[in-house]
């Protein structure tokens, strides 16, 4: 009797003349068992790089995964790292929040028409390749210091999957759906809460899966834009004092960070594809 493609997908085959088998744990998932060896095997180099570095630069052994750790703990347990933090998080939502509101209308809009896609595609793209860092000395010079211009960036960062993201939903829709609401005399606010946005809302899933990497990333440097708070105001804080170990728990943090709001969003995602 053949066999099935999903009996084939759990059969090894060979490469080279060698054939690899699967590791599996009893009661662990593979998934986390691998995602763990891949971080034991990052820490490792880590640590590899700074003890070659140690000799000619004394100062590697502050931000050796040891000293990393114990400073990453204490600021933690400390509290001091708390309202540093809080402040990050919620630059990184008012700035997802503002591209949402800018971006998925936009998108709608440019999804929707064929004229209007043609006319503003040229433009779009070639903001879309300006770096949002380029616009700092305009943002303050418009904005001024404080958290206006950090929003201001950090939404122009975020703005431009998630408007990309929601036309291409748009543009995938089933016309048979719309053209079903038309025979029905469904109202256009009907036809867009009912089908078209259930219809585009994995695409815009995907947008702010999206835009979260790009706007965490933008984010440290605009923290140095003269604001008091924050983590990339900490990590200059760091700087300035020499802190060194304490400036790579704050990285190693954000790294963490940005980890989880991706993991937020994929099973936000996944959550979403899986409805009837």
């Amino acid at each position: 009797m053949p066999s099935t493609p999903a009996q084939d997908a759990h059969v090894s085959r060979p490469v080279a003349g060698i054939s690899f088998q699967p590791l599996r744990w009893p009661g662990l998932n593979p998934q986390l068992v691998y995602g763990l060896a891949g971080m034991a095997v990052l820490v490792g180099l880590w640590a590899l790089g700074t003890h070659l570095l140690a000799g000619g630069l004394p100062l590697a052994a502050s931000l050796a995964p040891g000293a990393t750790f114990r400073s990453l703990y204490e600021l933690l347990s400390t509290g001091q790292l708390t309202t540093h933090t809080a402040m990050s998080l919620q630059r990184v939502l008012v700035g997802l929040a503002l591209a949402l509101l800018i971006g998925v209308p936009v998108g709608l809009a440019v999804g929707g028409s064929r004229t209007l896609e043609n006319a503003s595609s040229t433009a779009f793209q070639f903001l879309r390749m300006i770096s949002p860092l380029s616009w700092m000395p305009i943002a303050v010079m418009v904005f001024g210091i404080g958290d206006a211009p950090i929003y201001f960036l950090l939404t122009f960062a975020a703005v431009w999957p998630i408007m990309l993201n929601t036309a291409a939903g748009v543009r995938q829709l089933d016309p048979k759906w719309l053209m079903l609401a038309k025979s029905l005399s469904a109202t256009r606010s009907e036809v867009l809460f009912r089908i078209v946005v259930p219809g585009i809302l994995g695409n815009v899933l995907t947008g702010v899966r999206l835009a979260i990497g790009v706007i965490w990333i933008v984010l440290v440097p605009c923290e140095m834009l003269g604001v008091s708070s924050g983590l990339g105001y900490y990590i200059l804080d760091t700087r300035d004092r020499l802190a060194y170990s304490e400036l790579m728990a704050v990285i190693v943090l954000i790294g963490a960070l940005g980890f989880l709001l991706d993991g937020l969003a994929q099973r936000a995602y996944r959550y979403w594809s899986r409805k009837p």
